[in-house]
């Protein structure tokens, strides 16, 4: 595979591996990255299937993309890691924790996929009455409308960037229906994965998440070993994008409070 990615910050340091949610790429990070590459080596990487990276034929389940993680975390050579993911990204990464615990550092949950909520989310009770996905791009329209739904704020962005990158999810859509079946039709619930975990663990969520249900915390809490969470206010989807100095600094004194003597 021909993987994407950036890589910044001293190449002395401790690594943190960024991993982005569906339909999404390593540009998801750049805003909240500049806070850590001072201290830490920071890459940001496009997901098989995503971005510039390549699209293999076969699967695009979480555990076939934990495995393609795997081997480039081997290739990089950079374990042990601390490993952050949002949304898809974060399921990805709790697996790849669970899976290879000796091989993790810390790990960073934001809004993260796979726990069965108390309360559905607004996306799950649109795809339950048979709606359209809102997270997949057909139109400018459809690109205005997924701002709206993922962000409580949406960034700012120029007119003519909206444009072009409404064109490139709209170009995209036929593939990131494919993921996102793969996704439902090969269910990996994390459950049973995260008591695996034996990482200090951070869940950070935004309070009006539309995708993804804040409950999921009263979920993974007492699942986790050693759990830290964040609930950030007037906060959607993808903090680290919405508010990445916030973010940043959440992270951060988590970091910090991993290392010895703190």
């Amino acid at each position: 595979l021909n993987i994407h990615y950036y890589d910044g910050g001293p190449s002395s340091a401790q690594t943190i591996l960024m991993v982005h949610g569906f339909a999404a790429n390593k540009d998801n990070w750049l805003r909240f990255a500049r806070y850590l590459s001072q201290d830490y080596r920071v890459i940001a990487l496009d997901l098989p299937g995503f971005g510039a990276s390549s699209r293999p034929a076969g699967s695009y389940d979480v555990g076939t993309q934990t495995e393609r993680l795997a081997s480039v975390i081997d290739a990089l050579d950079i374990e042990p890691l601390h490993l952050i993911g949002n949304s898809m990204g974060g399921h990805i990464s709790a697996l790849y924790a669970a899976r290879y615990p000796d091989k993790v550092l810390s790990l960073a949950l934001l809004d993260n996929a796979g726990i069965t909520t108390p309360h559905p989310s607004e996306l799950l009770q649109r795809l339950q009455r048979g709606e359209a996905n809102p997270l997949v791009v057909r139109s400018g329209e459809d690109f205005q409308r997924l701002l709206a739904f993922v962000f409580v704020e949406p960034p700012y962005l120029p007119e003519s960037l909206k444009g072009y990158l409404a064109e490139q999810a709209s170009a995209n859509s036929a593939h990131y229906d494919l993921v996102f079946r793969h996704m439902v039709e090969r269910y990996i619930p994390l459950e049973p994965e995260l008591p695996r975990i034996q990482a200090p663990t951070l869940i950070i969520w935004g309070a009006q998440d539309r995708v993804l249900d804040v409950s999921s915390i009263d979920v993974m809490r007492p699942l986790l070993r050693k759990p830290s969470v964040v609930i950030m206010a007037d906060t959607g989807h993808a903090p680290m994008i919405e508010r990445p100095q916030q973010t940043a600094d959440h992270y951060r004194a988590f970091l910090q409070a991993q290392k010895p003597g703190a």
